[in-house]
């Protein structure tokens, strides 16, 4: 049955979305504001009723207080429904979610927006010993062991942004601890030359130490052990080396790539299941460059544009493509320094980066952003509908 004959029918459609992160808000706070009709009903289904701002658990995890952001009071004002409890299954022939193996919600769309996790499975001991900043519950139990640490060493695997930023914002909150940053590439090496050069000298006055071209192959209790059997002692491990999606769209029969994201066409819908849209972390992206490494960046967008979709579609009209080009990389350096790379649409490094105060400034702007946009979305949907569509870089090529 068709979206329209069941909103003529006095049947409502059922949305439901998966996950209450960047993506998975921006299309649930954008689909509810744009379709308040009886004929529409959205629900939200999240673990969590506390928004996370991810970009800040870095700070969360040494001590510092993030705010309290409510989701329930911001969807049921948008005029959306929520559930809290955690996603166990989704049978997508059966159009059905399954929460805490307990309730059953029956959806016509769904929209799938579960994120990712640190990948601590190919390290033997990383899960059962490493920290994780996967949410605020993870931020605080780091928090609460470096509070208990009066010296000692703490060992960040991963030498990627999370890394940078999580051993820059511990070495300045702790300066009696001694930071390694391990990893196999050099810290901003995705930057241009001068950026890269700032984080490495930024990281350097604050006194991590960092080792490059460290594989880890085993966490302990008390530390990590490289290839080649040297040993990094450590009072505390955290873990920032890669990301994991959720097996759960793959076990529902959803098509997916390598990496377990779902495959999307130009829409953002399944490839297998076209009544599922799939956003953020989650989804399987491609675009003129590429497939979208996942940031907030460009996971607001990607539910932002879900909603659209949905909508275009309940309104019987043909969903247009999902363009985005990256235009900048903010990398914090604890709490009085940091760097902005701007950058191609296909995230490259450009030749113009702000360091400093200024970028700070611009940091901190890009970090509270996503909260205050939500509730201008509540308002007026399409203030939400803006972001670089990338160009050139971003056309879908046909043919030769």
């Amino acid at each position: 049955m068709s979206a329209r004959r069941r909103t003529d029918t006095g049947t409502a459609h059922h949305v439901v979305v998966l996950g209450a992160g960047y993506a998975g808000m921006a299309a649930a706070v954008q689909l509810a504001a744009r379709t308040r009709r009886p004929g529409v009903r959205v629900t939200v289904v999240s673990a969590d009723e506390r928004f996370t701002e991810r970009m800040r658990l870095h700070a969360a995890a040494t001590g510092q207080r993030l705010a309290e952001l409510s989701v329930p009071g911001l969807l049921e004002s948008a005029g959306a429904e929520f559930v809290r409890g955690w996603v166990t299954a989704v049978d997508a022939d059966a159009r059905t979610v399954r929460i805490d193996d307990e309730r059953v919600l029956r959806y016509d769309t769904l929209v799938y927006a579960l994120g990712a996790v640190a990948d601590t499975a190919p390290v033997p001991g990383a899960a059962d010993h490493a920290y994780t900043l996967d949410g605020i519950q993870d931020a605080e139990l780091l928090a609460g062991r470096l509070a208990r640490l009066d010296t000692g060493t703490v060992a960040v695997v991963g030498t990627g942004l999370t890394g940078v930023e999580s051993a820059a914002e511990i070495a300045e909150r702790y300066p009696r601890l001694r930071v390694v940053l391990l990893g196999a590439r050099e810290p901003g090496a995705d930057l241009n030359r001068k950026a890269g050069a700032y984080v490495r000298a930024a990281l350097g006055r604050l006194g991590v130490e960092v080792r490059t071209g460290a594989e880890v192959t085993k966490v302990l209790p008390g530390g990590v052990e490289l290839a080649g059997g040297e040993g990094v002692m450590a009072d505390a491990v955290l873990w920032t080396g890669g990301t994991r999606v959720s097996p759960l769209a793959a076990t529902a029969g959803l098509e997916v790539d390598e990496r377990g994201r779902i495959v999307t066409d130009a829409a953002l819908r399944s490839v297998s299941h076209p009544e599922v849209y799939a956003v953020g972390d989650a989804a399987a992206v491609r675009q003129g460059y590429g497939v979208l490494h996942g940031t907030c960046q460009s996971g607001m967008p990607t539910g932002v544009h879900a909603a659209l979709s949905v909508d275009r579609a309940l309104r019987g009209k043909q969903p247009r493509p999902f363009r985005f080009g990256y235009y900048h990389t903010p990398v914090s350096l604890g709490r009085g320094d940091a760097v902005v790379q701007f950058t191609r649409p296909d995230g490259s490094p450009r030749r113009i980066c702000l360091t400093g105060r200024a970028a700070v400034r611009y940091k901190e702007t890009v970090t509270a952003s996503p909260w205050p946009t939500y509730g201008r979305m509540r308002k007026m949907p399409a203030s939400g509908a803006f972001w670089p569509r990338g160009g050139r870089w971003t056309r879908v090529r046909t043919g030769r």
